[in-house]
């Protein structure tokens, strides 16, 4: 049996915080429009509801990367994340206005968003040399994201969209349960004097460009892909297996991403990945009553999140120092699921009005993709090397 102070001892802990971490974006990402909806709340109210989800991304990550990158204590701020977390949630659990519910997500995600970043910072330094094993660890958050969204949605259907804020206390606990045995010593930690300046160039400029308009182009989908498939004519529980057949696929990929990146190298893998995207919501505008062309668009969801992610990740890991690694994983996550995320999700509120403009939301997505793409293409120095320093 391994020893608490072994990486085979955190890795296990760490691939149960991804289960947890993304079980919960399972039920909260996918539902949270249908919960709202289920309040009498107006699409352009669950839009901007949905906008602070993301936009709390925006600096959150970065105050606690500023944090973890001073003192090293990154263990230490995913179980206060995970405490947080879960004590604030509970608001959830009462009947609220607007801007109670805004109130609410604003200071229970200040909490979560602590989390993810210090988890691939770990996850990563725990792997040291074997870095290329990372899909395979985070392939763990996919299975937790596919299971939940399967559940939650024939919760849902079953019983209501008031049995949410149980789902989701019950894993915000499995989460903290998980933080607690990550060893919480403290990372190497320079002085002011010592900390080598951190410079975004180009590369990182352009990279970071690129994401943000990638995740505009999936807030449409965080925000109103279950709304869109009910309007259509589906069910909850049919439209909770569709995502989670698209998240299945995202783990297939994670699975080969390292040898991917090792054959094809980051841009051409991040640009087909684009174009695929944005192909992908042009069949959710056209045909989202034919079953086989959306299956097959959830099929591509290897694609928008599981390639483009994987291949993110690595770009950071080679872009930024040792001692930048938790800012850039925050400048990523506030960037594109943050800046990108939000500002997609708004936008798509006000596109899709009373139903009608359902359709011109995956246009949007799609034009959002394909400007994403083209960032890509002017990044120099793409592939980078892996810093030390």
């Amino acid at each position: 049996m391994p020893s608490s102070s072994s990486p085979e001892f955190q890795l296990r802990w760490l691939r149960a915080c991804y289960f947890f971490f993304f079980a919960i974006l399972g039920v909260l990402v996918p539902y949270l429009g249908v919960f709202f909806d289920a309040r009498g709340f107006d699409a352009q109210e669950i839009g901007s509801l949905l906008a602070i989800l993301m936009a709390t991304r925006i600096v959150a990550p970065n105050l606690w990367a500023m944090v973890a990158d001073r003192t090293g204590m990154r263990a230490s701020l995913i179980k206060l994340g995970a405490f947080c977390a879960a004590l604030t949630f509970i608001s959830f659990f009462f009947e609220g206005g607007f801007w109670y519910l805004a109130i609410s997500l604003t200071i229970y995600t200040f909490f979560w968003n602590a989390i993810l970043a210090q988890l691939e910072v770990i996850t990563l330094e725990t792997l040291g040399d074997n870095a290329n094993q990372y899909g395979a660890i985070r392939s763990w958050g996919s299975v937790g994201y596919i299971v939940l969204v399967v559940l939650a949605g024939v919760s849902i259907e079953r019983l209501g969209a008031e049995v949410l804020p149980y789902i989701g206390m019950v894993l915000f606990i499995g989460l903290l349960i998980c933080s607690m045995p990550l060893p919480s010593t403290k990372a190497a930690v320079l002085s002011g004097s010592e900390r080598p300046k951190l410079t975004l160039d180009k590369p990182i400029i352009l990279f970071l460009l690129s994401a943000l308009l990638l995740q505009m182009s999936v807030g449409p989908f965080y925000g109103f892909f279950v709304l869109y498939l009910k309007q259509v004519g589906y069910s909850e529980t049919f439209a909770g297996i569709m995502v989670a057949f698209g998240v299945l696929a995202e783990i297939g990929i994670f699975l080969y991403a390292s040898k991917l990146i090792g054959k094809y190298g980051l841009r051409l893998l991040l640009i087909v990945s684009i174009v695929l995207t944005s192909v992908r919501w042009l069949i959710l505008g056209y045909y989202p009553d034919v079953i086989f062309m959306l299956v097959f668009s959830q099929t591509l969801h290897a694609f928008t999140f599981g390639l483009t992610h994987a291949v993110s990740i690595q770009f950071i890991h080679r872009h930024f120092g040792i001692h930048h690694r938790s800012t850039g994983q925050a400048l990523y996550a506030s960037l594109s699921f943050g800046v990108g995320g939000a500002l997609g999700t708004w936008v798509s509120g006000y596109i899709w009005g009373d139903g009608s403009g359902a359709a011109q939301v995956w246009l949007f997505a799609a034009t959002c993709a394909i400007a994403s793409a083209v960032a890509v293409m002017f990044i120099p120095d793409m592939n980078g090397k892996s810093q030390h320093s």
